[in-house]
This record gives structure tokens, C-alpha cells and sequence, in this order.
């Protein structure tokens, strides 16, 4: 359905969803949770913008940041009732960058534990590392945490 005859892309829910890696069952999902709102053709069938693809990319961005449904769907409405909801989408936003960034600090000691354990191994590998020393121990040495 990309229609080339116009400065717009139009996409179908197919094509739409592609751009995305999604189905067409999520994209409907997404409609049917108020997150985007298609164009209607005169046969009903659904068709998409690139104001569509612009505001999709940005709602899971939303998504992959841990915003959920439900605050994704208050984001929306939020929105669809104009600037006096300024203050509050920013403080969802806010509440949303805060939450995303403690999870990426529990993430990165993750990361930390596994760098700590992957050099542990490697070391007592290579004869680097005493065999009685604990992978404990080792982490303690680094000032690192469990």
C-alpha cells in the first residue's frame, strides 16, 4: 500500500508493522489500548502516516524504557488533552527516566558480577590465581559488591 503519488507514505497495518518487528495482532493491541489511532479508508481498512510511524517509534521508546500499559495509556491521554498537561507528562517522563535508571544500575552490577566471575575463572585458568582463593574473596579484593 505505500502509496508513492504523494509526499506521505501511507502503509498498510502490514507494512506498518514490519517497520517495527511487530505483528499486525500487536499493532491492533496497541490500537485497541488507545496508544495509536490508524486512518480509516472508505472500506474501514486501517492505513498509517508518517506521523504514524513517528509517533509509534516513539511510544516504545516509552515502551523499552519499562514504561508500562497502563502509564503509557495515561502518557496518551495526557497528551490528547493539550498543553495544560504539560506538567504532568513531564512528570511522568521524570518518574519513568527514574525508574529506567535504577534498572539500569541493578543491570550494570549484574554485568559487574559476571565481568568479576569471567575474570575469576579465566585467572585461576591461566594459574593467574591461587586455587584456594574464593570467587568471594576475589570480588572483596576489587572492592566490588555481591
Amino acid at each position: 500500500m505505500n502509496n508513492s503519488s504523494t509526499n506521505s507514505n501511507v502503509y498498510s497495518i502490514r507494512d506498518f508493522a514490519e517497520l517495527f518487528k511487530l505483528t499486525t495482532a500487536t499493532v491492533r493491541y496497541y490500537e485497541s489500548m488507545g496508544l495509536i489511532k490508524p486512518q480509516r479508508q472508505a472500506n474501514q481498512r486501517r492505513y498509517y502516516t508518517q506521523h504514524d510511524v513517528d509517533w509509534m517509534r516513539f511510544v516504545l521508546h516509552l515502551k523499552n524504557t519499562g514504561m508500562s500499559m497502563a502509564q503509557l495509556q495515561q502518557y496518551v491521554l495526557l497528551r490528547s488533552q493539550g498543553d495544560e498537561t504539560i506538567a504532568a507528562r513531564l512528570d511522568l517522563l521524570l518518574q519513568t527516566r527514574a525508574a529506567f535508571l535504577q534498572q539500569q544500575a541493578e543491570l550494570e552490577q549484574h554485568v559487574r558480577v559476571l565481568n568479576d566471575k569471567i575474570d575469576w575463572y579465566q585467572q585461576r585458568q591461566q594459574g593467574m590465581l591461587a586455587a584456594d582463593v574464593s570467587f568471594a574473596d576475589y570480588v572483596q579484593s576489587k572492592n566490588h559488591h555481591l
